[in-house]
């Protein structure tokens, strides 16, 4: 069931901007806004991808040493 969801005090050159992307994209405030947000809440933020990347790391339980990395790029540019 959709919700109603109030932002104050938003700077008006901010408020400005968003009218500015909404118009470009031929929708209006609320419809931009409202598929921002969704497309926002679908993705991980950087604290739930890093702790993701942190499980990942402990479940393999490999590691790489920062010289074989700089060795691996650096052989790969030549």
């Amino acid at each position: 069931m959709p919700v109603q969801i109030t932002i104050r005090d938003v700077p008006e050159a901010v408020r400005d901007q968003l009218a500015v992307r909404a118009a470009l994209q031929h929708q209006s405030m609320q419809g931009f806004l409202r598929a921002e947000l969704v497309r926002l809440a679908s993705r991980p933020s950087v604290t739930e991808w890093l702790q993701g990347v942190r499980e990942r790391k402990a479940a393999a339980g490999t590691r790489v040493r920062p010289d074989s990395i700089l060795l691996a790029r650096d052989t790969d540019r030549r």
